[in-house]
């Protein structure tokens, strides 16, 4: 069954890492035969109108027909490339997502996206650990993540006290993903072999 796309909220992909661990850019590293960028770019265009992409070096992701947009400022890890989708995408909320999350579930994505309204932050919440690049943010976030950028406080979780947040608890999220293998990313060579 087709389900059709969303068109009031953005897919952002970050794929701006440095990818230190794995050795090499894993955007590109082959999954099951096909580059981790590729899985998640045909989930998102799925799930999603508009999808973009965030990275440092934009010709890479040329082939991938998706607008590419710089980090607004550079070197700050995952905190900039949000703050960077939600400047540059057109909606006023976005699901962002990692470029390494292989088992991306898109029907847990459209159910974070139906519970969405009235919140800042939609994010899963597994015991005490949250995933915080696989959650939804809105534009209202802006001026608190420059502030904990201005405070050079550059965990995504700095901006939290600030906004209302929407945890996605366990038990919800397993009637879409019983293993939780939204959850898994890919680090290294080994994660890869692990998974693959």
């Amino acid at each position: 069954m087709k389900f059709p796309s969303i068109r009031d909220v953005t897919g952002v992909i970050l794929a701006g890492g440095k990818s230190l661990r794995y050795g090499k850019d894993k955007a590109f590293a082959l999954f099951n035969g096909i580059p981790l960028i590729k899985r998640v770019t045909s989930v998102m265009k799925q799930v999603f109108e508009e999808v973009i992409i965030i990275a440092n070096e934009d010709k890479k992701y040329l082939n991938e027909e998706i607008p590419i947009f710089k980090d607004v400022i550079k070197g700050l890890g995952p905190i900039g490339g949000i703050l960077t989708g939600i400047l540059n995408m057109k909606n006023y909320a976005g699901f962002f997502v990692a470029c390494d999350m292989p088992f991306l579930n898109p029907f847990l994505i459209r159910y974070m996206v139906q519970i969405r309204n009235g919140f800042d932050v939609v994010i899963p919440k597994i015991g005490k650990n949250i995933e915080p690049l696989h959650a939804i943010y809105t534009k209202r976030c802006i001026p608190f993540i420059q502030e904990s950028i201005s405070q050079k406080r550059y965990s995504i979780r700095s901006f939290f006290p600030n906004v209302s947040i929407r945890f996605v608890e366990e038990g919800e999220i397993k009637k879409y993903d019983p293993e939780l293998r939204f959850l898994i990313n890919i680090n290294s060579p080994e994660d890869m072999r692990r998974f693959d």
